[in-house]
């Protein structure tokens, strides 16, 4: 059984999917007015483990994730520029132009870090109807109210507003320091902004309010649902959405349907940096095409996070990835070594095999399912082909192309020379009649060739030196 921790309601809880078979899974995407840094990239991996644990126990995953190109302010107050607008004036290119280039880098970061694409990507600016359309329903609702700079939500209207986070409204009512304008409420969101009188903004629409544009969670709470239905199962993001971002779509979607439409929401924890939390704004953060160009395969940051819960803090530094790097190189090294040894994948260790997913299932542990992993890597007793098929299931779920390793193994044994395999199978003969100075002599001749011989329970093993 699966079990997975629920933020709303603070325990782990077996999961139990709304259709048998099925799992609706929503996932908050980027804002594609930069590049995203690893800390980012870190939530996506947690996703990925999610999504892949969710199929191994046979659940079909309609997962959906947002675009967020249009209407993320700089401040969670509502205020400051548009990050979209920020980048553009920052690179002097259209808006259009930086949420086109950051959107391929940030999948590109997705391709090499093997986070398997959403079933459905759905970008803000194409779903601006979708985005009215359900602030109406809140209108119709009495929920909102206008100010001159846009439409808000009435947050003293939902006797339960911030219960994901457990806000105490009161508290921040008592304590509020913060420039609120024309709010009526400390907690109260924009779910539509006005463009200014005196400019043009590059992204703006009209609306039955007047010309602006889109709130940033009016976003995710209209294609949730559009693509997902009124209920579904899943919702994710990082922790950092928990006491806003996500508080509001819960008072959104739940205020213009009456009911729950989210069962379980899950958060990943930050990644740290000298034990700072890692963000664009502090600006110690790194991106993944620097630690590529520090000559770090992306799949050694993948496994560095796999060695730590997703909701405990991990801290980074490029020591530990070099760890993680060393670890990686040691798995691949093993998986080439089973190539030797063995011609294809059988059947798995079931036993074994359970112990991993029973790691997994519980709520994601995946530095247990790594300690699983490497005792099948060092178990002397089990199968070359056995190990093998055991490695590659259990690659399924930790998403470290263990096949490219494989594929690119059988590979180089299949561009050998055939003058060099003439002399292994010579050299095998001779090894066979324990003529060992002709073994030694044929095997001089292969090293003078550029080529090492090792011999497994199977046979002789050729590889480049």
């Amino acid at each position: 059984m699966l079990k997975l921790y629920n933020t709303l309601s603070r325990k782990i809880e077996d999961f139990v999917p709304i259709t048998p078979s099925k799992v609706g899974l929503y996932t908050c995407g980027p804002t594609v007015y930069n590049y995203a840094h690893i800390g980012n990239l870190r939530t996506y991996i947690f996703e990925d483990i999610l999504r892949r644990v969710l199929q191994t126990n046979g659940y079909e995953v309609n997962h959906v994730m947002n675009i967020t190109d249009v209407g993320h302010l700089t401040s969670d107050a509502d205020s400051g520029e548009d990050k979209m607008e920020a980048g553009a004036t920052r690179e002097q290119k259209t808006v259009w132009d930086i949420a086109s280039f950051y959107t391929k880098a940030f999948f590109q970061d997705l391709a090499d870090l093997n986070i398997l694409e959403p079933r459905v990507i759905c970008k803000a600016t194409d779903h601006i109807k979708e985005q009215t359309n359900l602030i109406l329903q809140l209108q119709e609702r009495g929920l909102t109210y206008q100010t001159s700079d846009g439409i808000y939500f009435d947050t003293s209207k939902l006797s339960d507003y911030g219960k994901l986070a457990k806000l105490d409204l009161a508290g921040l009512e008592a304590g509020n320091r913060v420039e609120m304008g024309e709010k009526k409420h400390v907690t109260d969101f924009a779910l539509w902004k006005f463009s200014p009188a005196d400019s043009k903004r590059q992204m703006e629409w009209n609306s039955p309010w007047g010309v602006g544009f889109p709130g940033w969670h009016i976003e995710c709470s209209a294609m949730s649902l559009k693509y997902l239905g009124d209920h579904f199962d899943i919702h994710c993001g990082g922790i950092d959405h928990i006491p806003v971002h996500h508080t509001n779509e819960i008072a959104q979607n739940e205020g213009a349907l009456g009911h729950q439409t989210v069962n379980y929401w899950l958060h990943g924890e930050f990644l740290l940096t000298n034990d700072e939390r890692m963000g664009k704004s502090k600006g110690n953060f790194f991106t993944l095409p620097v630690v590529k160009e520090k000559d770090f395969d992306p799949l050694a940051y993948r496994y560095f996070c796999l060695s730590a819960h997703y909701r405990a803090k991990l801290n980074f530094s490029f020591e530990a990835l070099t760890g993680a790097a060393n670890a990686l190189q040691k798995l691949h090294q093993a998986v080439k070594k089973l190539a030797r040894e063995t011609t294809a994948a059988t059947e798995v260790d079931t036993v074994i095999l359970e112990r991993f997913r029973q790691a997994a299932n519980e709520d994601l542990n995946m530095p247990q399912a790594l300690a699983v992993m490497w005792e099948v890597v060092h178990a002397n007793d089990m199968p070359a082909e056995i190990k093998l098929a055991t490695l590659l299931e259990i690659d399924a779920v930790l998403g470290l192309h263990l096949e490219a390793v494989l594929a690119d193994a059988n590979s180089a044994q299949a561009d050998i020379p055939p003058e060099v395999m003439e002399l292994v199978t010579a050299r095998e003969t001779a090894r066979q009649a324990k003529m060992w100075a002709e073994s030694d002599k044929l095997r001089a001749e292969i090293t003078a060739r550029g080529y090492k011989v090792e011999d497994t329970p199977t046979g002789p093993a050729v590889m480049p030196l």
